[in-house]
């Protein structure tokens, strides 16, 4: 039976807990792994899962995610699919930009009239997973359900920041509770797999990641209008309703990147030996934009779990723990350690190098860089020192950088003068 389902990727608010890093561009658009976007992450499951229509919600910052869905996903008219942006837009009846998850959806689907669906996907424009959602589909449909909601088992001390399911041996869902307290949590465990009990993840958490029955979600819609929010209203209502809300359990890798801390590891996760997320896989492959860049060079750099994008130069003494982006420049005898380094939109001519009395952009030499994101088209001059320490060092802001839990954030366009001292 072919399932007739279609995809809406929710990109978030104003992201101010990944600020700067979305000071000039949404959630969804920030750079991951060297030569992804976040974006990148819900469309490849899709498109690994054969959801072809999917269309990203978005209000804040959106230039630079439009830019990268247009230069990035194309189809071709055999095989109809698409990649759409919608907005948040005031029009008659309603002057208000997206208030929550469920108002963004609402206010989307009078786009979706063309369409032939029979069932929503819901998704977040920013977390790290690698999901079938089609296998998903199939048990919402097995279970005739009006909505079924993936659920990740978690330990007592992750739970307390999570939405938590009550989930019965049939796998329906009986009762929500958003970010229990301690006191709480005893009366919210679910029966789980041995292995799950066996390491104390007996709570089931939310993911953020939705199957509606079409029908199901119009009804909840109209029988709750004001309801702005799927976590805080609209799924309490369709359990408290008696709709069949089933759980899908997910028993893989996935992260929210909600903050810097957050960010930053997943992104240093993956240069482990054999990182739980893996961009290395022959069926689950993660698309993005293909950019057509030269292969990367090194002169004598050692290199200890470094994840390396194409156009890179690369003249530094040693890298270690670290993500280096595109077209990234490192200078010789420089070392770079946990440091998550974008790269730049465009390669500076030799003839710019040698004509402009300037930094160039990337990292000079003598430098010696640490816990650090660097963003896009930062230019660092010679003999700098860059120390983040996570959880050491004050927060604060300056116009070229900022310290978020210890972790330093060169924004970008950065320029750190020859000699500077940043951090610890």
């Amino acid at each position: 039976m072919v399932i007739k389902m279609i995809s809406l990727i929710l990109g978030g608010g104003v992201g101010s807990r990944l600020y700067p890093l979305t000071e000039q561009r949404s959630k969804p658009a920030v750079p991951i792994g060297g030569k992804y976007r976040l974006i990148d992450i819900p469309i490849s499951n899709c498109l690994n899962s054969g959801v072809r229509r999917m269309f990203v919600l978005t209000q804040f910052n959106s230039a630079s995610l439009n830019q990268h869905i247009k230069n990035t996903y194309h189809f071709d008219h055999f095989a109809p699919g698409f990649v759409d942006i919608l907005a948040a837009e005031q029009r008659r009846g309603s002057d208000k930009w997206f208030q929550g998850t469920a108002d963004a959806v609402r206010q989307s689907m009078r786009h979706l009239i063309n369409q032939d669906y029979d069932y929503i996907l819901v998704l977040s424009g920013d977390q790290l997973y690698q999901m079938d959602f089609e296998k998903m589909a199939r048990e919402h449909v097995d279970m005739e359900a009006d909505l079924t909601i993936a659920t990740i088992p978690v330990v007592a001390k992750e739970a307390t920041s999570f939405g938590i399911m009550k989930v019965n041996e049939k796998g329906t869902i009986n009762a929500f509770v958003e970010k229990p307290s301690d006191d709480e949590l005893p009366q919210w465990s679910s029966e789980v797999s041995e292995a799950n009990k066996h390491s104390g993840k007996v709570y089931l958490a939310s993911m953020g990641i939705y199957i509606f029955s079409k029908h199901a979600l119009k009804k909840l819609f109209k029988s709750h209008p004001e309801a702005v929010d799927f976590g805080k209203e609209i799924i309490p209502a369709a359990i408290s309703e008696d709709y069949k809300v089933a759980s899908y359990e997910y028993n893989g890798y996935w992260t929210d990147i909600g903050n810097i801390p957050s960010f930053f590891e997943a992104n240093i996760a993956l240069a482990d030996d054999i990182p739980e997320f893996n961009l290395h896989d022959n069926k689950r492959m993660i698309y993005t934009r293909a950019r057509m860049l030269p292969p990367s060079k090194f002169f004598g750099t050692v290199f200890r779990h470094v994840l390396v994008a194409e156009g890179c130069i690369v003249h530094a003494e040693r890298i270690e723990r670290s993500v280096i982006g595109i077209r990234s420049r490192i200078g010789p005898y420089s070392v770079i350690s946990h440091c998550i380094i974008m790269g730049n939109d465009y390669f500076q001519r030799l003839e710019e190098l040698i004509e402009r009395d300037e930094i160039p952009m990337g990292i000079g030499e003598h430098c010696i860089i640490e816990y650090t994101i660097i963003d896009k088209n930062v230019r660092i001059g010679d003999n700098v020192i860059i120390r983040g320490n996570p959880g050491k060092l004050a927060d604060q802001e300056t116009d070229t950088y900022v310290i978020v839990d210890g972790i330093v954030v060169l924004k970008k366009d950065a320029v750190i003068p020859s000699g500077s001292h940043i951090g610890a």
